[in-house]
């Protein structure tokens, strides 16, 4: 009976923290949506650019490449290893970045962090598009060599069929956009991002090795040149060290009452100051 009562007790708290946290993600929200929609506005003409380069790739024979030649072919059966790395990754990212709404102790606001996360997205993604529209190269994975159906798209019938991109098979399938690889893009932003406002150690660490084998395991799969992953690493880095000292820092949970709109009810006024503290007046809490 105690052990019921515990867990319901519990239940109960964590379900409070949620609707706190959300309440105060929606006023972020709330005034933050320009940015965040833009970002994602981004990421469809990053697709959609990196289909139009689809259409003018031209396959040929594969170049001389210094990584091809250290790192032994995994196959094409294998090529699902730098996948798997990429996507556990990524989950791993976006669940981190929603613990606000679950765990008591907490550093990052949502809102604000994907703000600044699609802000280092978006710049070396446009440095991306200019890049592999600049030079075409022939694409070194196994759909988009010569012989292979798949290397060259035919004539679109309507601008509909451009502008829909055929997710995911478009995204999966594509060739041309080579220099520089966009999974390192999203990897390398996420670890930099966690590096900084994550807090723990080992968990960083893993992060990193996590990037470097990713980086082997892309070359290996034969999804990129070297080139493509070696200007990714300091383009990357250096599109992020110069943004992120632009940007504003991020505020601690006890200084953020500024994002909220103040009442003029001094009750109310009160209520948001509890609630960006994390405060609920619960005695429970």
């Amino acid at each position: 009976m105690s052990f019921s009562f515990y867990i319901g007790r519990e239940a109960l708290k964590l379900w409070k923290r949620i609707c706190r946290e959300t309440a105060i993600e929606i006023n972020l929200l709330a005034d933050k949506w320009k940015y965040i929609l833009g970002g994602l506005i981004f990421q469809y003409i990053h697709g959609l650019a990196a289909r139009g380069v689809h259409y003018i790739h031209r396959p040929g024979p594969t170049l001389h490449d210094v990584g091809f030649f250290l790192l032994p072919e995994l196959g094409q059966a294998k090529g699902y290893i730098s996948e798997t790395v990429f996507t556990i990754l990524f989950l791993s990212f976006v669940l981190w970045t929603s613990h606000p709404f679950i765990f008591k102790i907490k550093k990052i606001y949502t809102v604000l962090i994907w703000c600044r996360v699609l802000a280092f997205l978006a710049a070396c993604q446009f440095l991306r598009i200019i890049t592999f529209y600049s030079t075409q190269l022939p694409g070194p994975n196994y759909h988009c060599r010569e012989g292979s159906k798949l290397a060259t798209l035919p004539p679109p019938n309507s601008v509909l069929e451009v502008l829909l991109i055929n997710f995911p098979r478009g995204v999966l399938y594509g060739c041309g956009d080579l220099i520089f690889s966009s999974h390192m893009i999203f990897s390398l932003v996420f670890v930099r991002t966690y590096h900084k406002y994550g807090t723990q150690r080992f968990i960083k660490l893993c992060a990193w090795l996590a990037v470097i084998a990713q980086s082997f395991l892309i070359v290996a799969s034969r999804k990129h040149y070297t080139v493509d992953v070696v200007v990714a690493w300091y383009t990357v880095n250096l599109v992020v060290f110069f943004i992120d000292k632009k940007l504003p820092e991020l505020p601690d949970r006890i200084s953020a009452a500024l994002f909220l709109p103040v009442s003029k009810d001094s009750k109310t006024k009160e209520e948001n100051h509890k609630l960006l503290n994390g405060n609920s007046g619960d005695p429970a809490e």
